[in-house]
C-alpha cells in the first residue's frame, strides 16, 4: 500500500506540472466541444484530434489524449440530456431518464447527476487502475510469446460477445480489420503484400487514417443524413444546477452500484464500458422504487446517475489491459496503443519499470480530469446549448477541414486525405448496414501484433504449434476463448444478447 501510494506521489508531481497541466485542461475542453456534437463520441473525437499530439512529450500527449477521451464522454451525456440523442453508445441509456427530466425543467440536477457520477466512478476507477497495476505487470512479465497470442484471440472473441448488434458482423468486422493489419510490408521477408503495386500502402495503412475515416467522415456523413427537426433540443435557461437533498439521497447508493459495476466489468475485452452503462440501467429498474420517485423512463435521476457512473468507471478500468500488458480491451485504448506507438512507446508491462513517470502521471492525471470536468462544465452548460443550436450544415465543414489538415499534416501526404475519404464512405456503408465498426479498429491494431507473437512462438518451438496448448497460460486462454465462443452461440444466450443492447 505505502508503494502505491509513492508511485501516486511520483504521478502527481509529474501531473500537476504547469505545461501537464494546460494540456489536460485543453484536452477536456476540446473533448467536450466536439464530443457535446450528437453522434460524435469518444473515438471520433480522439481520431480527429489525434493529429495534434504528435508535437507534444509522450507524457503530456497521453495526458491530453486522456483529456479528450473523459471531455468527449462527458460532452456525450450533454447531449443525450439536452438533445435527446445520444453523443455515444454509452450514453444510449442516459437519453431515457435524462431528457424527461430536462422536458421537466430539470435538466440542471440531470446533468449535475451525470457530473457527479462520473467524478466519483472516474476517483474509483482510478484507485483500482493504481492498485491493480503493479500485481498484473508481475503476471505480464510470466507471459512469452505463445500467451501473448492466445491473450489477443481471447481479447478479439470478447470484442465479438461484446459488441452490439449481428454476431456474424462483428466477426466479419473482426476479420476485415485483420486483412487491412497485413497491408503493408512483411518485417522478416521484406515482402510487399496486399499494396496493389501502390507505392504508399507498402508501408501499410495509418491507423489514424482508418480510425477518423471509419468513425469521424462515416459518423459525419451519417448525422448529415438526419433531419435536424429530429432533433428536440431544450433550449430554455438552465436553472437550479444543484440536485435536491432528496436528490442525493436517491441517487447516491445509485452511483456506488454503478461504479462497482462499471469498474468490473471495464476491464473485460471488447465492449465492458458499453455494457456496464446498459447493465447499471437495468440493475436500477430492478431496486425498488422509493415512496413519491418518479418512474424509471420518465425522468428518474438515478437512471441518469447509475449508468454514467458505471460508464465512466469502466472507461478507467478500461486501462488496465492496455497499461499493464499492452492489450487494447476497447476502440478508444487502441487508439491509445497507435499513440503510444506514434511516440515509440512500446505499450505493456515494460512501460511501468523503463517509464515511471509516464505510467504514473497518466494514472495521477485521471483525477486532475475528472476534477477539471466538474469545475469546467456545468458553468458552461449555456455555452454547449448555444453550440447545439448551431445548424449542423454550417458545423460540419470545418470539421471535416481541421481533420484533412491534421491528417496531411502526419505525413506530408494528400494520398492520406483520399484513403480517409474512401474509408469516410466506408464507414457510411457500415452505418447503414448496421455493424458496430469498433471490432475492425481491434483486429486493425492487433492484427500486426498476434501476427509478430505467433511468429515468435512458432520461431521457439521450431514449428510446433502445439506449444499453444502446451503452456499452461496459453491453454487457459484459448479454452476461455472457445468457451466464450460457445456459450455465446447458444440460441438462449444469443438472443438475449441481443436484447441487452436494446433498452426500450
Amino acid at each position: 500500500m505505502t508503494e502505491m501510494f509513492e508511485h501516486l506521489a511520483l504521478g502527481f508531481s509529474v501531473a500537476v506540472s504547469y505545461q501537464n497541466l494546460l494540456y489536460a485542461l485543453i484536452g477536456c475542453l476540446l473533448g467536450t466541444l466536439i464530443g457535446v456534437l450528437p453522434g460524435l463520441g469518444p473515438v471520433p473525437t480522439i481520431a480527429m484530434l489525434l493529429p495534434i499530439t504528435y508535437g507534444l512529450e509522450p507524457v503530456s500527449a497521453l495526458i491530453m489524449l486522456a483529456g479528450i477521451y473523459y471531455g468527449a464522454q462527458y460532452g456525450g451525456s450533454t447531449t443525450a440530456i439536452l438533445v435527446n440523442l445520444p453523443g455515444e453508445s454509452s450514453s444510449v441509456v442516459t437519453v431515457i431518464d435524462g431528457h424527461q427530466m430536462a422536458k421537466k425543467g430539470r435538466a440542471g440536477p440531470a446533468l449535475a447527476a451525470a457530473g457527479i457520477g462520473s467524478f466519483i466512478a472516474g476517483c474509483f476507477g482510478t484507485l483500482v487502475l493504481a492498485a491493480f497495476a503493479a500485481p498484473l505487470t508481475e503476471v505480464a512479465f510470466m507471459f512469452g510469446p505463445a500467451e501473448y497470442f492466445s491473450l489477443m484471440v481471447l481479447g478479439l472473441i470478447g470484442a465479438v460477445v461484446l459488441a452490439s448488434g449481428s454476431l456474424l458482423k462483428a466477426i466479419a468486422m473482426i476479420v476485415l480489420g485483420l486483412l487491412l493489419g497485413m497491408v503493408g510490408t512483411d518485417i522478416n521477408s521484406g515482402v510487399a503484400r496486399y499494396s496493389f503495386n501502390i507505392p504508399e500502402l507498402t508501408d501499410g495503412i495509418d491507423f489514424v487514417v482508418i480510425a477518423m475515416g471509419v468513425f469521424g467522415y462515416g459518423e459525419i456523413i451519417a448525422n448529415l443524413g438526419r433531419p435536424a427537426e429530429n432533433r428536440d433540443i431544450v433550449t430554455a435557461k438552465v436553472t437550479g444546477l444543484m440536485p435536491s437533498k432528496q436528490d442525493f439521497k436517491r441517487m447516491m447508493p445509485a452511483i456506488l452500484r454503478g461504479t462497482t459495476l462499471g469498474s468490473v466489468l471495464g476491464i473485460l475485452p471488447g465492449g465492458g464500458a458499453l455494457l456496464s452503462s446498459f447493465a447499471a440501467y437495468t440493475l436500477e429498474k430492478k431496486t425498488k422504487l422509493h415512496p413519491g420517485e418518479e418512474p424509471f423512463g420518465q425522468g428518474n435521476i438515478r437512471g441518469v446517475a447509475a449508468p454514467e457512473s458505471a460508464n465512466n468507471a469502466g472507461s478507467q478500468t478500461s486501462f488496465i489491459p492496455l497499461l499493464t500488458l499492452g492489450i487494447p480491451p476497447n476502440a478508444v485504448m487502441a487508439l491509445m496503443v497507435g499513440a503510444m506507438t506514434i511516440h515509440n512507446i512500446q505499450p505493456g508491462p515494460e512501460v511501468m519499470t523503463s517509464n515511471p513517470e509516464l505510467f504514473w502521471g497518466l494514472i495521477a492525471s485521471m483525477w486532475i480530469g475528472n476534477a477539471m470536468l466538474i469545475i469546467l462544465n456545468l458553468p458552461m452548460i449555456g455555452v454547449w446549448i448555444k453550440l447545439l443550436t448551431v445548424p449542423y450544415r454550417w458545423l460540419f465543414p470545418s470539421i471535416v477541414l481541421f481533420c484533412a489538415l491534421g491528417v496531411y499534416t502526419t505525413n506530408n501526404n494528400s494520398f492520406d486525405i483520399w484513403m480517409v475519404g474512401i474509408f469516410g464512405f466506408i464507414g457510411y456503408v457500415f452505418h447503414k448496414l448496421g455493424a458496430e465498426p469498433a471490432p475492425l479498429l481491434l483486429g486493425f491494431i492487433l492484427g500486426p501484433m498476434m501476427e509478430e507473437y505467433l511468429r515468435r512462438a512458432l520461431l521457439l518451438s521450431r514449428g510446433d504449434w502445439m506449444v499453444l496448448l502446451e503452456r499452461k497460460i496459453s491453454a487457459g486462454l484459448l479454452g476461455a476463448a472457445l468457451l466464450l465462443l460457445i456459450v455465446v452461440l447458444l440460441p438462449s444466450i444469443r438472443s438475449k444478447r441481443e436484447e441487452a443492447f436494446v433498452e426500450d
